[in-house]
């Protein structure tokens, strides 16, 4: 009996040094994967320390003359530089996305700003898609119940009418709708597509808006931002949105109807 308890008792040490091992690995591994959230939310820190005054209508006012300057010294580099910082701006989820749309429409116009709005904001919004996907969405599959596999179920069954949706309906902030798809498991190429397609119409308005700054700025006036909420503009975006819901309306449907769901499973002949 002595002997078996002195036998285990040198095991013991071997045994904590190999937990204490893959605590360590299961540590580090923890933090890897939280790096690219730490390094975004530094950077969106940083920025918004630095350039956050810069994202307004004041200074877009009193800045008009550089800015249009620069444009003219070489359009397709200041297209470019555009485009990437808007990328950066969403990415980092930064105040002020609203205005670097007014100024893009401010400076290439509706029709040239609108393409180069939807590549910057697509680009922006899959980077902190695919962050919050590495960095929470195991976490909290990690942490949560059943409850966040039946929510994730019923998602990715219309994940792309519900992004459509969220994107078409200006009811969340951005940064909400790039991360919340990310934590119910969306696929990256059904985010990519739904968001370059859901947010041309919000950006086409607004960059109309901004290429009519010119004369509200010579007027001494503000542009008026209400104005996507304006029966005209918002109810096409409610009509399309209920076009997006179709699908899950149907789905539901047949689901609450045995007789439509064995009609729509039994083949064809």
């Amino acid at each position: 009996m002595a002997e078996a308890v002195h036998f285990e008792d040198q095991h013991r040490p071997e045994e904590t040094e190999m937990s204490d091992a893959k605590a360590e690995k299961s540590g580090g591994s923890r933090l890897k994967r939280f790096l690219p959230l730490i390094g975004l939310g530094g950077l969106a820190a940083t920025g918004i320390y630095y350039f956050g005054d810069a994202l307004s209508f004041e200074a877009l006012r009193d800045n008009r003359e550089a800015l249009i300057a620069w444009r003219d010294a070489n359009i397709v580099v200041a297209a470019l530089t555009f485009t990437a910082l808007y990328a950066a701006v969403t990415a980092l989820s930064i105040p002020g996305a609203l205005w670097m749309t007014l100024l893009g429409g401010f400076l290439f116009g509706a029709v040239v700003a609108t393409p180069l709005i939807v590549v910057g904001a697509t680009v922006g919004a899959t980077i902190i898609f695919i962050v919050a996907r590495t960095s929470l969405g195991e976490t909290l599959r990690a942490t949560a119940g059943p409850w966040l596999k039946k929510l994730e179920a019923g998602f990715q069954e219309n994940a792309w009418s519900y992004m459509l949706i969220l994107r078409l309906v200006p009811a969340a902030p951005f940064f909400i709708v790039n991360i919340a798809p990310a934590l119910l498991g969306a696929r990256l190429g059904t985010f990519v597509w739904t968001t370059a397609l859901g947010i041309i119409p919000g950006v086409a308005v607004f960059a109309s808006v901004g290429a009519g700054l010119g004369e509200v700025i010579a007027r001494g006036e503000q542009p008026d931002l209400g104005l996507i909420f304006e029966p005209h503009v918002l109810g096409p975006l409610l009509g399309l949105a209920a076009l997006s819901a179709l699908p899950v309306i149907l789905k539901a449907f047949r689901k609450s109807d045995p007789a439509q769901e064995d009609a729509a499973d039994k083949p064809a002949g």
